[in-house]
């Protein structure tokens, strides 16, 4: 079960980087082999946003809808995601923004996940490392592009 986590420092605020996760319908224009983003449903559960997405990525010869349950805690800087439906047996992921004194932030990004298809958790196994820091790097980008 590939397990990845990523610490980096980046110029932008915490309210900024966790805006541009948080853009989910836009994840096609710049999040590589996302090629679909629906929002399901949006609500609110006392201080948090609870968001239910699906997202459809692409890789080599596979195509894959998985549905995730978001939520996103503003006032710790913090978006949990649970998976709800999709190719995996199970998926973790976890953003947190830590606020620096300059008015940057480093983002601590975890992910852990296995699939159930064996092919498919093979060949991603592979390239996982170097999958997630373009990942990372695509909402960095993007996060460039937005706030200048």
């Amino acid at each position: 079960m590939p397990i990845h986590e990523q610490r980096k420092w980046v110029r932008h605020s915490a309210d900024e980087m966790l805006n541009i996760v948080m853009q989910i319908e836009q994840y096609p224009e710049f999040l590589p082999w996302c090629t679909g983003a629906r929002i399901r449903s949006s609500d609110k559960e006392q201080d948090k946003e609870i968001i239910v997405a699906d997202l459809l990525v692409a890789f080599k010869m596979f195509r894959e809808k998985f549905t995730s349950r978001v939520v996103v805690d503003r006032a710790h800087k913090k978006i949990d995601v649970e998976y709800l439906n999709g190719p995996f047996k199970y998926l973790k992921n976890r953003w947190t923004f830590e606020p620096n004194e300059d008015g940057s932030c480093t983002i601590d990004f975890y992910i852990e996940f296995e699939f159930k298809s064996r092919a498919l958790q093979m060949l991603i196994s592979v390239v996982f490392g170097e999958a997630v820091r373009r990942m990372v790097g695509a909402f960095e980008a993007r996060a460039d592009r937005v706030y200048g």
